[in-house]
């Protein structure tokens, strides 16, 4: 390791090669944003479907909840390989394998925020006559709200570690970059990407962390 490290250092500073990376960068911001945003939108009927007492399928919520289940078990990686097989390489499987991630992280907290809102709101509603959606849109999801922003949040910093990875198997992102530059033994190249990578994801929680004291 102390060898490997000294050929790490330093790192390349290269400005051809640093606009390289920050475009790769951005790309993985891309699937990170994109991915997370389509997610968690399709996470909201994914939680309502398997959310107890307020779930318009009754008992059959427990397949809403396996699906979920299925999909936060199955390792990223694994999520990666089958969308690159799929599409091919590039930010398209990437931004698949985000989706579903964040279904399966979004759609069981989602689910446990809506059953843990407050039922007073909820049973006046139904006591007038409103139906499932109705009590949804103007009980449930109202009060439930900050934990779903919270959640949210913590997606989309688990989303920006995850797209790094999922370069490793080809789907896009700064990862690819980084995976190449090991591949080629271009050390200085991989300590420069690393050093972006850790600045990169210092920098999402210190946002996260500002916007959710905001929110709460």
């Amino acid at each position: 390791m102390v060898h490997l490290v000294g050929r790490m250092i330093p790192p390349n500073v290269e400005p051809g090669f640093l606009l390289r990376v920050f475009w790769r960068m951005v790309e993985t911001f891309q699937i990170a944003l994109v991915g997370t945003a389509i997610g968690v939108v399709l996470s909201l009927p994914f939680a309502w479907l398997s959310a107890k007492d307020i779930t318009p399928i009754g008992p059959f919520r427990h397949i809403s909840r396996m699906l979920v289940s299925l999909f936060r078990t199955v390792p990223d990686l694994v999520w990666a390989l089958l969308f690159v097989s799929a599409v091919g390489l590039g930010a398209v499987a990437g931004t698949m394998t985000i989706v579903v991630d964040t279904i399966g992280f979004c759609g069981r907290f989602f689910a446990e925020a809506m059953e843990d809102a407050d039922e007073r709101p909820q049973e006046a509603l139904f006591a007038i006559g409103a139906g499932r959606f109705s009590v949804l849109c103007g009980a449930v999801l109202p009060d439930a709200m900050p934990s779903l922003i919270n959640t949210t949040l913590f997606a989309l910093e688990k989303a920006v570690r995850s797209s790094v990875v999922l370069g490793l198997v080809g789907a896009g992102g700064i990862g690819q970059e980084l995976k190449v530059a090991f591949d080629l033994f271009q050390y200085r190249n991989a300590s420069t990407i690393i050093l972006v990578i850790f600045a990169i994801v210092v920098l999402m929680e210190f946002v996260t962390d500002r916007l959710r004291s905001k929110v709460q």
